[in-house]
């Protein structure tokens, strides 16, 4: 089962949608059981309903076997810190881009962990934190009749735990999943999401990342 921490906002609820639709079951966790159920409404309109279950964060993160943190960056360290005796021993992928919008123009925030995937393992220490899912829109992941042609670059420090979000990447149709190296190197791959931003903003698109070559 898939826990996600703060699903109910537009990047977990998508995410969940579509890993549902791969056969996986998930749970959506908020700090509002009534979010969580409004979350799970939207979601199975397209998903199937048997796969998604609604849930307050300490449940999603007790009962997840991999788990997701979809939260705005402002709130991860006072939501995942009283988490943390759940999250032990297990994989937590971390998709938080800290980012902010200012005049029409989004910046990178600076924290100094590095990125917001180091802080999450400075603040899980017993868990194999995996940053993963930080380029492609969430709207684009909502339109699951729409194939989504991008890599996903997984940055881990564990081999098992990278593996496993591979798996997770590819069961979404014409995902790819791309070695970052260690979980250091999120700190590039967040600071894209801000770039990737401003392109679609220019260009009012969508865009995602396809790495050539490889």
């Amino acid at each position: 089962m898939i826990g996600f921490i703060g699903g109910t906002g537009p990047e977990g609820r998508s995410l969940a949608r579509r890993f549902a639709l791969s056969g996986q079951k998930v749970i959506v966790g908020s700090r509002s059981k009534a979010r969580a159920d409004a979350a799970v409404a939207k979601i199975v309109e397209r998903a199937p309903s048997s796969l998604v279950t609604a849930a307050l964060n300490a449940e999603a993160a007790q009962m997840g076997e991999v788990v997701f943190v979809v939260v705005p960056y402002t709130a991860q360290r006072s939501i995942l810190e009283p988490l943390a005796n759940q999250l032990a021993g297990k994989i937590v992928v971390n998709a938080v881009a800290p980012v902010t919008v200012s005049g029409g123009m989004a910046s990178a925030v600076e924290i100094p962990e590095g990125s917001a995937a180091l802080q999450a393992q400075s603040i899980l220490p017993r868990s194999e934190v995996v940053a993963a899912f930080h380029t492609i829109s969430a709207n684009d992941l909502w339109r699951t009749e729409d194939p989504i042609e991008s890599d996903v670059v997984v940055c881990a420090n564990d081999r098992d735990a990278r593996d496993t979000v591979f798996g997770l990447v590819e069961s979404i149709p014409r995902l790819r999943a791309i070695d970052g190296g260690g979980l250091e190197n999120a700190t590039y791959v967040e600071r894209f999401t801000a770039l990737l931003l401003n392109i679609n903003r220019r260009y009012k698109a969508h865009s995602a990342i396809r790495i050539v070559g490889i």
